[in-house]
């Protein structure tokens, strides 16, 4: 999976920037796929123990709470989830995009149990998994229309995806790292 580099004191890439793919093998698909598969896992691990006031720390200065970081991942992975489907039973779909900014300050992204986001991520990941799982090459090609950032195949999808997992986990397990936690 290919991320650039970036500064260790950029707290905001803490596993670098993703990198769209040319193609996208099968050794990469195969990896994005296994980290699509332990995202519920390394998230329920990152914020094990962490009491509210703990769960209301900023991964960074200007940043998301880990509450909201945790609740950020469901909304994105059930987008994700509908945008592949769609992909999957229209032609090119043009999909609809959300502002995440607006999204975790939505009270349920800023006071809800992190508890319910890892439970629906945990069977989210399941069903997404056995549905990647399930894909031709035809169908790992196609595609849909993201208005910002164009046309995206399903298998640069898992990729991205596989990618935003690790980067959000990141956020928090750097968090608990500099602060001790």
């Amino acid at each position: 999976m290919q991320a650039t580099p970036s500064s260790p004191s950029d707290s905001r890439y803490p596993v670098g920037h993703w990198q769209r793919p040319k193609d996208v093998d099968a050794d990469t698909l195969l990896y994005a796929l296994d980290m699509l598969g332990e995202l519920p896992q390394n998230l329920r691990v990152a914020v094990q123990d962490l009491e509210d006031d703990l769960l209301e720390t900023p991964y960074r200065e200007g940043g998301w709470t880990v509450r909201q970081v945790v609740h950020h991942l469901a909304d994105s992975h059930l987008n994700m989830y509908t945008r592949i489907r769609l992909a999957l039973t229209e032609d090119a779909p043009t999909i609809r995009p959300y502002d995440e900014k607006a999204w975790a300050a939505l009270h349920d992204a800023e006071a809800a149990p992190v508890e319910w986001s890892l439970e629906l991520l945990e069977a989210l990941h399941a069903r997404l998994l056995m549905l990647l799982r399930s894909l031709t090459p035809a169908q790992w090609a196609r595609t849909y229309i993201h208005p910002e950032s164009g046309v995206m195949r399903l298998d640069e999808v898992a990729t991205l995806y596989a990618w935003h997992s690790r980067h959000h986990v990141a956020h928090i397990t750097a968090l608990r790292t500099r602060q001790g936690w």
